[in-house]
């Protein structure tokens, strides 16, 4: 039942090329930055990433997408990072953009048996309809666009609405961060960073979470654990070097009355 590994190296070892992974984080929040640098020195290359966002020029999945190692990604948004525009205006990637909820959904019901569902969000534009551009291509003509997706109407409170279909998603690997995990690889994370890191470990077949604070069997209370470790395969302690690396995605400051 010990999920730990030596390192982060030694967990991300066998992730191949062409694998796809559900990454946790949001904006620079909850991101495995340990584990995505090992994955970058490891190697592997045309990865589909699933997250809501691809990290910023320079940190967290940026660093991946501008080595050219990820060939697709479904994403909420494209945020603050620049190479990600570029790329994906430039043809070099390809873009599966979703509304948040839904991506979170999408996940959520990969992890627990659920192939597809309905849902409002994106009704009555090109996220049922199709047409949105999935991927460019070097001229700035579009080459792939987003097929449509099936609608039904139901009946719900005494209103009837249109639904959309959306499936799924699984992925080969996940990556996530926590700020405690035990041993059998139960986790509790901290606040806001608990994000979409549930999610991207539950729609995982190997999940992978790197944490600052790694306890022994029993310690945790089983009221605080936020991910059971049925979901988690595997864990590394990070340094404290590690853990206290937190960058901020944006710095909001304001004068303090009577300072100099």
């Amino acid at each position: 039942m010990d999920k730990t590994f030596a390192s982060a190296a030694a967990a991300v070892a066998d992730i191949p090329r062409g694998a796809t992974l559900t990454v946790g984080g949001f904006g620079l929040v909850g991101v495995p930055i340990v584990l995505i640098r090992a994955l970058l020195e490891q190697g592997a290359s045309e990865l589909e990433v699933v997250s809501n966002n691809c990290g910023v020029d320079g940190w967290g999945l940026g660093v991946l997408l501008s080595s050219g190692r990820i060939r697709r990604i479904i994403a909420s948004y494209i945020g603050e990072n620049r190479e990600f525009a570029r790329q994906y205006l430039g043809g070099e990637v390809e873009v599966e953009l979703t509304p948040q909820g839904t991506l979170a959904e999408r996940m959520r019901a990969g992890g627990t048996g659920i192939p597809a569902f309905f849902t409002p969000a994106g009704v009555g534009t090109v996220v049922s309809e199709g047409g949105m551009p999935w991927r460019y291509s070097p001229d700035g003509s579009v080459a792939i666009v987003s097929p449509p997706k099936p609608t039904q109407r139901f009946d719900s409170l005494g209103e009837s609405r249109e639904y959309v279909l959306e499936h799924a998603i699984r992925s080969d690997f996940g990556l996530v961060r926590a700020a405690r995990g035990d041993r059998h690889g139960n986790l509790v994370f901290e606040k806001s960073a608990r994000n979409f890191n549930p999610l991207a470990a539950m729609a995982a077949r190997v999940t992978i979470a790197e944490v600052d604070e790694l306890v022994e069997p029993g310690e945790l209370d089983p009221d605080e654990v936020h991910l059971p470790g049925i979901y988690v395969d595997r864990v590394i302690q990070l340094t404290p070097e590690q853990s206290a690396e937190r960058p901020i995605e944006k710095t909001t400051v304001r004068s303090r009355e009577g300072a100099r």
